[in-house]
């Protein structure tokens, strides 16, 4: 089937209903414009994916054909002046094409246009260009970055139309390339590493970063970027907080001009907590839709729900009484809370989404929010939790969506009665369906698996832990995978700046910013891995400090 006028409607209504999408995406944030390859590159991205799940979509070519381009400033990269024969988007139209199909050499492009003179006019060409014209238009006339990025686009959309069933004329390569061609495959060093690092951080960051705007107008002295180096340098050291920050990084900063430390939270101030989640989520979208492309990234598996706490909060908190509501511990201490959703098991352990925890709000609320952000990532099919959610609603919430769970229980009299019958008989492991009761005659149905424990401390009933799944005891080894969200929060928490403000927006804004700076880590981790190994493990070659200290110096675009 060909595309008609009605199915690209469809295409670019479904795109401006999604959530955290924006296109085209120069127009979402300020460090982006119509000339800026890397926004292109992202648009391709998320027009391709949309494009090919359509039914009458089935063509390549055709993509290459009715994409958008007259939105895009090419002259930033186009070498030549004066006037030219052939327009930039059809010379870009014609290198998609060629990339495509992976052809070296231009003759076989051109003898593939001649045999179709349809395509030849649905690229825009009344008669194609010679073989000279062709290669020194892309060797002379583009620039090195618009070469890049063709071939990454490329790339992309050979991945997202095989992701979707469509005939393809090539294989994509499912490896990102980072290095030179005079570089070889021996056992990287400790400087390989570094300096892949550097190169897919740079890659990363142009992507990720122009996902958080602040809003500030026009005619501002100051770049954007700046604010977000001074977040990334204020993570790179501990307890570092933004007035000294601001301070220190007037020196470090290769920058004219820095903000104050003062500007800077006065900004972030400005942002709403919606705001701040839903740059996150579009900053998350667009790492995962990079790290998708390799066939190491698992977009399927098992998350971990948890609530963490920031440190213990000292000063007054009049006022603040529902923010900073006190410890999971229920200690005499109070802090702030944190709630996140992360990917864990054998997917690299990016925190997908985060919100805040107010009192007052049920723990089946804020489960329910971070699935709706998940699902919308990620394909879930387990999801593990802490024993805080082992509420009967949360779990029926779950299986409602046709997930199944791994929760341990808060052992009751019941409970504590099975155990000690359990010891009594020396049996270390125990299974027994259950139903939980939800109000009205109405019952979620689980089971009830309990373990006893190899090193327990106790010598009573408390050797046993008691856990909830509704798949049965068959997916009770996936709980160990939950190590992982608190191994990933002390990272987190080396990423945060430090603060003695109340401001809620401006806390939980240093504390998303440092789960995004984590993420990028464990991406970054995972494409260097690929790159230089052509596998992936759990263990990180690329050290957080690494990535800190290479952001630092990267962050900037501008």
């Amino acid at each position: 089937m060909s595309s008609t006028e009605q199915s690209r409607r469809d295409v670019f209504r479904t795109i401006a209903q999604l959530q955290h999408v924006e296109w085209p995406v120069y127009g979402s944030t300020p460090l982006y414009d119509r000339s800026s390859v890397s926004a292109l590159q992202s648009d391709i991205r998320t027009v391709a994916r949309v494009w090919f799940d359509h039914d009458a979509h089935e063509s390549i070519a055709e993509f290459i054909c009715q994409y958008p381009l007259k939105y895009v400033d090419f002259g930033p990269n186009d070498e030549y002046f004066g006037s030219t024969r052939y327009q930039m988007p059809q010379l870009v139209r014609l290198f998609l094409l060629k990339e495509i199909h992976g052809w070296d050499h231009e003759t076989a492009l051109l003898t593939f246009l001649r045999q179709r003179p349809a395509l030849q006019r649905d690229l825009g060409f009344e008669s194609i260009p010679n073989q000279s014209t062709v290669w020194r238009s892309w060797h002379e006339r583009f620039t090195a970055d618009l070469r890049e990025a063709v071939q990454t686009a490329a790339r992309t959309i050979l991945i997202k139309a095989q992701n979707a069933g469509i005939a393809i004329p090539r294989e994509p390569e499912r490896k990102l390339s980072y290095r030179n061609d005079n570089e070889d495959d021996s056992v990287p060093d400790d400087q390989t590493v570094l300096e892949r690092a550097k190169k897919i951080i740079d890659h990363v960051s142009h992507i990720v970063f122009p996902a958080f705007s602040l809003d500030r107008g026009d005619g501002c002295e100051i770049h954007e970027n700046a604010y977000w180096d001074l977040q990334t340098y204020l993570g790179l050291r501990e307890r570092l907080a933004a007035n000294e920050g601001a301070r220190s990084f007037i020196h470090e900063s290769t920058r004219d001009r820095t903000p104050l430390g003062h500007a800077h939270r006065g900004h972030i101030r400005d942002l709403s907590i919606r705001q701040i989640r839903a740059m996150y989520r579009q900053a998350i979208r667009r790492l995962i839709d990079e790290v998708t492309e390799t066939e190491e990234f698992f977009r399927a598996g098992i998350v971990a729900i948890d609530i963490t706490e920031d440190d213990p909060f000292t000063g007054d908190r009049t006022d603040h009484e529902d923010e900073i509501i006190g410890t999971k511990e229920k200690t005499d201490e109070y802090a702030y809370q944190w709630a996140t959703v992360q990917l864990v098991g054998n997917a690299v352990p990016l925190v997908l989404d985060t919100r805040p925890v107010r009192r007052g709000e049920s723990r089946e609320e804020i489960v329910e929010d971070l699935l709706d952000s998940a699902e919308g990532l990620v394909h879930v099919d387990n999801v593990l939790m802490d024993r805080e959610f082992d509420s009967q609603h949360v779990l029926e919430m779950i299986g409602q969506r046709g997930l199944s769970y791994v929760v341990p229980k808060r052992m009751q009299a019941s409970e504590k009665a099975q155990a000690k019958r359990l010891l009594q008989r020396g049996q270390d492991r125990y299974e027994t369906d259950r139903k939980l009761h939800l109000g009205k005659n109405e019952w979620h149905e689980t089971t009830l698996i309990y373990r006893r424990k190899d090193d327990s401390e106790y010598d009573d009933h408390r050797q046993y832990s008691v856990f909830m799944s509704n798949r049965g005891g068959g997916f009770l080894s996936e709980y160990g995978y939950r190590w992982e969200i608190e191994s990933g929060y002390r990272s987190i928490k080396r990423f945060m700046a430090a603060t003695t403000s109340t401001d809620f927006g401006l806390r939980f804004f240093y504390f998303a910013f440092a789960c995004l700076l984590y993420s990028i880590w464990r991406a970054v981790d995972l494409l260097v891995q690929v790159e230089l190994t052509g596998e992936y493990e759990r263990s990180p070659m690329v050290t957080a400090d690494n990535t800190l200290t290479l952001l630092k110096k990267e962050t900037g675009i501008g």
